[in-house]
């Protein structure tokens, strides 16, 4: 309270934090000493396992060795009152001791950690909860799954946007009890034994299988992190040789993916009705909008927008600038004639423009053939927000 007066700044903050503290230990009718451990739980020997290696030595775990410390110091402790000590020396193994129950609650965390072995740090029980390897984030929010798989992705240009690239090896590990089913139904093999033993040799009659079981079947892809839904999404698997999972290159976004080295996780839904849900819900192609402002997240990106930016674009002066042509046919048959240039301005008749002409090039009549008629005619340099807005328009509009 004097401090709380008198001080000034710094200390002044720092009395005033400890007196909130002491009116909330008041009011709330908790007592300091509730705070203090006099008894310490010992973790079950299940969680701190001794091993016997090769040649009768042991390997422990290190709370044993935490453990231990407690024990002697705590002894030594006793037996010191019991002779009566001098009270400098009982003082001096009171501190040993409450360091000791320090460093097994989070070793390191007050004075220097205590090691073994050269530098090898004890593992405290604050580092067995803490962390990636810790058990929250290790076995209590991530386990593992049957019917998954794991492995690098690279690009698949000739995929079709709902499909990825499953490699054959982790197909049939991932696929192995349809296989099974189908080898004792097509009279292949008689009992589960041999149809496994069939499998694990890999036979050519199972991958035959594996093609027709994988055209049912749907995967589900996963990249972590998962901060989103468009971060699980469905694929229809198709099988490649290799290693490595291939997915189609618009599906990037979507997954917030590139392929310096991500790892991807798949999974294969069982039930009629999660198989049901990939294919109706989940299916890349029926995730084509973020679900935050409904803007499309599959939009062409890099290459693609060059190089439609490059066929729309006009250069003045080229190779046939002024041209009228009757039709589109007309001017793209000039073109490929050499007659005039992709990207030279040229007049056209449009028959969407009433019979109008209008000032365009041989590169728009090309962009714009792709497009579906309800669109209308793109007249202009395509960006890449301009592509962005051409999907919006044909998700809307058709």
């Amino acid at each position: 309270l004097r401090e709380t007066r008198s001080a000034s700044g710094q200390r002044r903050r720092k009395a005033a934090k400890q007196l909130q503290v002491v009116e909330a230990f008041r009011r709330s009718g908790n007592k300091p000493e509730w705070m203090v451990l006099t008894v310490l739980p010992v973790l079950p020997p299940d969680l701190r396992p001794m091993v016997q290696l090769d040649g009768g030595r042991f390997a422990t775990s290190d709370l044993n060795d935490l453990y231990r410390r407690v024990i002697n110091r705590n002894n030594r402790l006793r037996h010191l009152l019991e002779i009566e000590a001098p009270a400098v020396i009982i003082r001096n193994e009171k501190r040993m001791l409450q360091e000791a129950v320090d460093s097994l609650i989070d070793n390191g965390r007050r004075g220097r950690a205590i090691s073994i072995s050269g530098n090898h740090k004890l593992k405290s029980l604050s580092d067995m909860l803490r962390g990636k390897q810790g058990r929250f984030r290790q076995n209590l929010l991530g386990k593992r799954v049957d019917y998954s798989g794991r492995s690098v992705i690279v690009v698949g240009p000739e995929l079709k946007l709902h499909q990825c690239g499953l490699p054959r090896r982790m197909a049939v590990e991932l696929f192995k009890p349809f296989i099974m089913r189908r080898l004792i139904e097509q009279g292949l093999t008689h009992n589960i034994k041999s149809a496994r033993r069939l499998v694990e040799r890999n036979k050519p009659e199972v991958y035959d299988i594996l093609e027709e079981v994988v055209k049912e079947q749907p995967v589900l892809l996963n990249r972590a992190p998962t901060l989103h839904r468009l971060s699980i999404q469905a694929f229809e698997p198709v099988l490649i040789d290799g290693s490595a999972i291939q997915i189609h290159p618009l599906v990037c976004a979507a997954f917030n993916a590139d392929f310096d080295g991500d790892q991807m996780a798949v999974h294969v839904p069982l039930s009629k009705a999660a198989v049901k849900g990939a294919r109706e819900i989940m299916l890349s192609t029926h995730n084509m909008l973020l679900p935050s402002s409904g803007e499309p997240i599959i939009t062409p990106t890099l290459d693609m927008v060059l190089g439609c930016y490059y066929l729309t674009t006009v250069i003045p002066g080229a190779k046939g600038e002024g041209t009228i042509f009757g039709s589109s046919e007309e001017a793209k048959l000039i073109y490929e004639l050499g007659y005039i240039d992709l990207r030279a301005e040229i007049e056209v008749r449009k028959q969407q423009e009433n019979g109008q002409k209008i000032k365009t090039s041989v590169g728009r009549i090309i962009f714009n053939d792709i497009l579906p008629p309800e669109l209308g005619f793109y007249n202009k340099a395509i960006d890449k927000s301009s592509l962005k807005q051409i999907v919006t328009d044909c998700y809307k509009l058709l």
